[in-house]
């Protein structure tokens, strides 16, 4: 369980960056674990990294996050989708905006799914994402994601009637075993998806009730932010309980081995940034992932070329 994980972690003493490796493994929602949102802060201690200290981690952890991406582009066996889950202002763009600044854009793409539209109403829900899968060697960054179809839906059933299933004529007809299914659904999905060489790393954003106020408020009092904000927000906002129960259950069914869940304090958005940095290195470097060696043909025709360009006058 991912509070008891927290609690062996003293991170009072903690004064190093292996302090921040350590405390990151305690965000990782382990398959088959139990998940308590009530219990796992959304603004943890980091008492082992200053705000300063932070930042210029991020920047110095570019050049590893571009040479990493040049490592799996050159390899060309494996592609890294990186999703991002979160309720509304827990700073999912400010976080994907700092993850995505790392990386080469031409290898990659960031995709925010919106409300299906009439087209993709017309097929499997995972449709629609399967197109914005990433290409061998190429970085996908999803704001939202196929977990809007057991997060969204499951708070609001009546939106199921939209994609015209079998069976399902109303919403009583949506019985618990809907869900099971779903869920199984998506395993076997991300299960295909890593056995094909794609690595999943799946980030929700714990916000707080009062850091949502906060930030709620911020977006009505300044003029270049209302533009964020909907009246629709608050509507979502009083069903913070029905959230909190739908995501507990998609992490505790859906965090597996080859596609884990991270649960990131999102309170303050700095730390929130410097975590997934870490999680993203971390997890990219265990694939162990390298420039492919130089075979012996090819060696010789480079120093051919060598020889050429050299005597070049």
């Amino acid at each position: 369980m991912i509070l008891t994980k927290l609690q062996q972690v003293n991170i009072k003493n903690m004064s190093d960056n292996k302090a921040l490796s350590d405390y990151i493994q305690t965000l990782r929602v382990e398959s088959g674990s139990t998940v308590n949102l009530n219990k796992i802060p959304t603004d943890a201690e980091h008492n082992f990294i200053s705000k300063e200290e932070g930042l210029e981690l991020l920047d110095s952890n570019q050049e590893e996050i571009a040479l990493l991406q040049s490592k799996l582009y050159a390899h060309n066996r494996h592609s890294l989708l990186i999703i991002v889950q979160a309720m509304d202002a827990a700073g999912k763009d400010s976080a994907i905006k700092e993850v995505a600044s790392g990386f080469n854009p031409i290898g990659l793409k960031a995709t925010s799914f919106k409300t299906p539209t009439s087209e993709e109403l017309e097929h499997d829900y995972l449709w629609r994402h399967v197109k914005a899968l990433p290409s061998r060697g190429d970085v996908s960054v999803w704001n939202r994601s196929h977990y809007e179809n057991v997060l969204v839906t499951r708070v609001h059933p009546e939106y199921l009637l939209n994609e015209n299933l079998p069976g399902i004529e109303k919403v009583s007809d949506v019985k618990d075993d809907f869900w099971k299914t779903r869920f199984k659904q998506i395993n076997h999905f991300e299960k295909s998806l890593h056995e094909n060489g794609t690595i999943i790393l799946k980030f929700f954003l714990h916000v707080s009730q009062k850091e949502q106020k906060k930030r709620f408020l911020e977006r009505i009092d300044n003029p270049a932010k209302n533009w964020k904000f909907s009246l629709q927000d608050l509507e979502e906002r009083k069903l913070w309980p029905q959230y909190m129960k739908a995501y507990e259950e998609l992490l505790i069914a859906t965090s597996q081995d080859y596609s884990p869940w991270f649960i990131i304090p999102a309170d303050d958005k700095w730390f929130t940034r410097v975590c997934m940095n870490a999680v993203i290195l971390q997890e990219f470097n265990k694939m162990k992932i390298d420039f492919p060696s130089t075979p012996e043909p090819l060696k010789k025709e480079l120093e051919i070329a060598r020889k050429q360009l050299m005597e070049e006058k």
